[in-house]
């Protein structure tokens, strides 16, 4: 695939991988205001940490074809769990009082995206791959984005709403890894379906904070 693409292309797609996460939390900075929660000076020097320590010590999941070790490379390797550390990473520091103050899974998770991004793109640019380049970075923001907006609505309501929380949480990152792993195997149209449930709740947040921010 690499062979056939510009080189003017990929040098772009590896710019996108590059800046996205950064431009993204920037943006997200821009309609959350100051509501921006406490511990944010954890999140880059962690997410360096953990970025390299993943770079150095490599894949975690073996791959194999186009088949299910794909998709659980694409869950543990490349798009979910890079997404979902930051948010469990806060979660234990929050619930161990290591981190007081307003509770903000969202700007953690952000902040702590770009240095893996940075170290990606460096390392993925070789490849030229529009997926890793640009479908995956887009990805990451949409679990970190959707799940935190889920983890926000836990404490406010019942038991039910509660559930449907919890299911959409765990539907977020599967829609993720599923669209990474159609893309990946061609099924293009299977790909954007995925996509779009993944990202979704990206863009009800966005929403819902652009409002709040309008209000």
């Amino acid at each position: 695939m690499s062979c056939c693409i510009n080189p003017l292309y990929a040098g772009w797609m590896s710019t996108f991988c590059f800046l996205w996460s950064l431009l993204f939390y920037l943006f997200w900075r821009s309609i959350a205001g100051n509501n921006t929660g406490s511990g944010g000076v954890w999140a880059v020097p962690a997410g360096c940490i953990v970025a390299l320590a993943h770079f150095f010590l490599g894949p975690l999941a073996e791959t194999d074809g186009f088949g299910i070790s794909r998709w659980v490379s694409g869950c543990i390797d490349i798009v979910v769990l890079p997404a979902l550390v930051p948010i469990v990473v806060y979660f234990l520091l929050v619930s161990f009082k290591i981190i007081t103050g307003t509770v903000d899974f969202t700007n953690f998770a952000l902040l702590w995206l770009i240095p893996g991004a940075t170290i990606k793109a460096i390392s993925w640019s070789s490849l030229h791959d529009p997926i890793l380049l640009i479908l995956v970075p887009v990805l990451w923001s949409a679990v970190a984005v959707g799940v935190s907006l889920f983890i926000r609505f836990i404490p406010e309501y019942g038991i039910f709403v509660i559930i449907l929380c919890a299911l959409a949480i765990l539907a977020i990152p599967f829609a993720a890894a599923s669209s990474y792993w159609a893309f990946f195997s061609q099924k293009t149209l299977m790909g954007f379906l995925f996509f779009a449930a993944a990202a979704a709740p990206m863009f009800v947040s966005v929403f819902l904070s652009f409002l709040k921010a309008e209000a």
